[in-house]
């Protein structure tokens, strides 16, 4: 029992921080096989607006071209929009494909490796399109056969396919089927050409030669030279290394603070803290087991075997254990790796070609092997052979001290993990389930795409009819993330000085009533009325622009002047990691692209994808049919808590289980160590309820203690990491009284089967003499 307890422990421990090592190696491997990876950076913009400063890396897509042109120390530099779904049609076929624009730079930046074509011309042309392996194979059977063939963007435009690249890696923070050329981006979105709108991205090199610092002071204020600088607001440059983008990539107060580096670090941490459990476990365990071996310790330095020989005896004991559970840990993390992978979204795989791997499990098992068998090797060899020969060896206070405050620590690690577990899905819970300001239930998105552009009134009219169907409207992006701003918004009383940027929307008819947003005051756009210039607000945006009473006042978005029709309560437009921002949503119902939102009712979803399929086939022929769900979208906002979420559920129970493990290995041989006190007091009359009271006791106590140790630090911990959000949760004081319970009633169930047993047991026997 002894020897499984350790062994199953150990295990488990070993089990979990190989996973987590796995998963950390692959999250800091992110991005880092670019060639030119140290040269290369992402621009971000910091805004200091009316005394507050924020950040984005949403930039102007006019900044990449510019910086290589005025900047001599940049080599190269693109522009990336944001992915998003296309239909492609080539020999007979038409499928969606996931990509988006960039500069003709790009492929000379970044090393995904070209299988036909050049780097340098692979983006050159508007009518450039370069494609994956996978996408090449799908349309042209292979790599070769592609190459100069044409392929049609959504029914609208020829391109030809200029470059073929190697399918993106699993590790690449950008994940494409295609890329088009910059020159088409700019040519189909006119905001693209105006210094006062930023959406895209910036990526540049550096050359060889440069210093990145100065670099960063030469840009500082390059936005100034193109757009007048205002004294209440000011937008600065900054250059980030584009390695670090994919674990830092959140801001605070327009200083880069954290991001999935804060994940990295709390599993890495956790992995630490499971293993140490397990370790304490053993030095527990073999430490009180000691009593046993006593004798044999006593007999052999009689015969003359030294302290130091005897140390490594118990030490090499220890390590055969770690070795033999190092063997089970890398067996149950090959089975447990395909639905941990499913889990974390991942493709890891145990890298036994890899040395380094090797050297790693190495490292580890020796470290656990040393820590785990240290204490307890160094305790048995200082024994005295005279006390434990003469039958008077005891264990001394600084003995049971010890154990008991190693049991304190273990079981504090687990109330920090139960903690954060508990918190974590609460807060998990919240973004999901709050109220957005609009239904995200019920509502469904179509690509606008191919054919219903152009018929798109047709459209709304034929879906209005399917039964289950409310309303119908569209929109540029969609509601779950609207990333493009502007900062060309002109008001009455403005002052000149001011440079601000609005959040901007362009939608269709029936947008407030197909997203069921509120109107505080005024209307929605409607076809009654010449609203081709009128514009709904948001509150965040009203308080910006200090209008008294908005609706009826004048607005200018660049050079179109018109007027506010309507002002919405604030909603989520973005996730709730940041604050709602202001907002203008304007018309624009000849919009060539975007999404149609479809309102539906309740209890009627089969009924309105089915007829929408059928309709979309008669409309649109030569596009995939497809369609998401709004609340599906949002929660893709946040995987990485969803996560986090499950593995701390998953790591919390394992870190409980563990420590219960050494808890009833503790209480089977206090309970074996303490059978002839059992039974006198049994023979003078005490009853089961009093010595299962009293056995108890002695293990709870260090459980209450490890609680008053955790619960400090782990309040600190979690709201830590609540502060990465500006909507939030209270960490009320039920979630530790609720934890306290759960963890008292657990040890308390653990060792009661021992104390029962030994409460039971017939004194005659436990008081005979050996």
């Amino acid at each position: 029992m002894h020897t499984f307890i350790n062994v199953a422990g150990l295990s488990v421990g070993l089990t979990c921080s190989l996973l987590i090592l796995l998963w950390v190696q692959d999250e800091r491997s992110v991005d880092g096989f670019h060639v030119n990876g140290k040269r290369l950076y992402q621009v971000y913009e910091r805004q200091k607006v009316d005394g507050k400063t924020d950040a984005t890396y949403n930039t102007q897509g006019l900044l990449a071209d510019e910086l290589k042109k005025r900047i001599p120390q940049v080599q190269y530099a693109s522009g990336l929009e944001q992915n998003r779904l296309y239909t492609f049609e080539a020999n007979n076929k038409a499928i969606k494909m996931d990509g988006s624009f960039a500069g003709p730079d790009f492929f000379r930046m970044f090393s995904y490796p070209l299988l036909q074509g050049t780097p340098a011309t692979a983006l050159d042309k508007s009518e450039s399109v370069a494609i994956s392996r996978r996408m090449a194979e799908a349309f042209f059977g292979s790599a070769e056969a592609a190459i100069g063939k044409a392929i049609r963007f959504e029914n609208k435009t020829n391109l030809l396919v200029t470059a073929v690249f190697e399918n993106v890696p699993a590790n690449s923070s950008q994940q494409f089927d295609f890329l088009r050329s910059w020159k088409a981006f700019v040519a189909e979105n006119q905001w693209a050409g105006n210094w006062g709108s930023s959406s895209p991205y910036t990526l540049i090199q550096l050359r060889a030669d440069a210093d990145p610092g100065e670099v960063g002071r030469q840009i500082k204020d390059f936005i100034s030279l193109y757009r007048p600088e205002a004294k209440e607001s000011r937008t600065e440059l900054v250059l980030q290394p584009y390695t670090e983008k994919y674990l830092h990539s959140t801001f605070k107060n327009g200083q880069i603070n954290g991001g999935r580096i804060e994940y990295v670090r709390l599993f890495s941490v956790v992995a630490i803290f499971i293993l140490l459990i397990a370790c304490i476990n053993f030095m527990n365990l073999s430490t009180a087991r000691s009593a046993t071996r006593a004798k044999e310790v006593g007999i052999r330095k009689v015969i003359g075997a030294a302290r130091s020989y005897l140390a490594g005896q118990f030490l090499s004991e220890a390590v055969v254990i770690t070795f033999l559970s190092v063997l089970i840990a890398v067996m149950l993390v090959a089975g447990l790796l395909p639905a941990f992978n499913t889990l974390t979204g991942k493709q890891l795989a145990i890298p036994v070609e890899q040395p380094g791997f090797w050297l790693i499990l190495s490292a580890l098992f020796v470290l656990t092997g040393l820590v785990a068998g240290s204490y307890p090797a160094f305790f048995l060899s200082s024994l005295s052979p005279i006390r434990v020969l003469s039958g008077r060896f005891t264990f001394g206070r600084s003995t049971t001290f010890l154990r008991k405050g190693l049991v304190v620590f273990q079981f504090a690690l687990s109330i920090i993990l139960i903690v954060e577990m508990v918190v974590i899905y609460r807060q998990v819970q919240y973004v999901q389930n709050t109220n957005l300001g609009y239904e995200r239930e019920n509502l469904l998105y179509l690509p606008l795409d191919g054919e219903l552009v152009k018929k798109y009134d047709v459209f709304k009219d034929e879906a209005s009819k399917i039964t289950g169907i409310v309303s119908v409207s569209k929109m540029k992006e969609s509601p779950t993330v609207i990333g493009h701003t502007n900062g060309d918004i002109g008001w009455t009383g403005k002052d000149p000085n001011l440079n601000t940027s609005f959040s901007d929307a362009a939608v269709g008819y029936d947008f407030v009533k197909t997203m069921k947003l509120q109107l505080k005051e005024g209307r929605d756009f409607s076809r009654e009325f010449a609203d081709s210039a009128s514009y709904l607000l948001n509150e965040a945006a009203v308080k910006k622009i200090s209008y008294q009473n908005p609706v009826g006042k004048p607005l200018w978005w660049g050079n179109r002047q018109g007027k506010i029709i309507g002002v919405l309560k604030d909603f989520h437009f973005n996730s709730m990691h940041t604050t709602i921002e202001p907002l203008v949503i304007r018309l624009a119902d000849n919009q060539k692209w975007g999404t149609i939102l479809i309102r539906i009712e309740a209890g009627k979803t089969k009924e309105v994808i089915a007829g929408l399929e059928k309709l979309c086939k008669a409309m649109n022929p030569d596009f995939t049919y497809a369609y998401q769900f709004s609340d599906q979208e949002y929660a893709k906002l946040y995987k990485s808590e969803q996560v986090v979420s499950q593995l701390s559920n998953y790591f919390a129970f394992l870190a409980i289980f563990i420590s219960c493990l050494g808890l009833f290995g503790l209480a089977m041989f206090t309970a074996s160590q303490r059978t002839k006190e059992i039974g006198i007091r049994k023979v003078l009359g005490a009853s089961v309820t009093n010595i299962v009271i009293q056995l108890s006791a002695n293990f709870l106590a260090p459980v209450a203690i490890a609680m008053l140790v955790a619960f400090p630090v782990a309040w600190y911990l979690v709201n830590s990491w609540l502060q990465n959000f500006a909507y939030k949760i209270a960490v009320g004081w039920w979630i530790f009284a609720m934890t306290g319970f759960i963890t008292l009633a657990i040890a308390l169930l653990t060792v009661s089967y021992q104390s029962i047993k030994a409460a039971l047991a017939n004194p005659v026997k436990s008081l005979r003499s050996e």
